[in-house]
């Protein structure tokens, strides 16, 4: 994906990727959410929310319900780069998935959201 990203001239790594796309496609997030989502310590997503925040790609304001929190979203440029961004994801995963049927590809899915929770269970 990192190499994906390159090529198509985004200095972009793959917790940065995923953070913008956790905040294109679900709004607003806190710094937890986000960290939990990109497999990050909490310490480390700030670090990274501080350099897209750098770039204009991200904006963090007041939590209305919870003055202690912030929430974290796209800024106009963050979701602009999201529209190019999400085509590098989509040409990944076609490259991944290259040669398997729409069959195949939805078992695999379904396989590998099975390990995921498997592994993120509390039992």
């Amino acid at each position: 994906m990192e190499r994906e990203l390159a090529a198509s001239g985004h200095a972009l790594n793959f917790s940065q990727f995923i953070t913008i796309k956790a905040l294109a496609i679900g709004g607003p997030t806190g710094v937890t959410d986000l960290a939990r989502l990109a497999d990050l310590n909490p310490g480390a997503m700030t670090r990274l929310l501080d350099k897209l925040e750098a770039r204009g790609l991200l904006a963090r304001s007041a939590d209305p319900n919870d003055r202690r929190a912030l929430n974290i979203d796209l800024t106009p440029a963050g979701l602009a780069i999201w529209q190019d961004i999400d085509q590098c994801g989509q040409r990944v995963r076609e490259r991944a998935l290259h040669g398997m049927d729409e069959a195949t590809r939805i078992q695999l899915t379904r396989l590998l959201e099975q390990v995921r929770d498997n592994l993120t269970s509390e039992d």
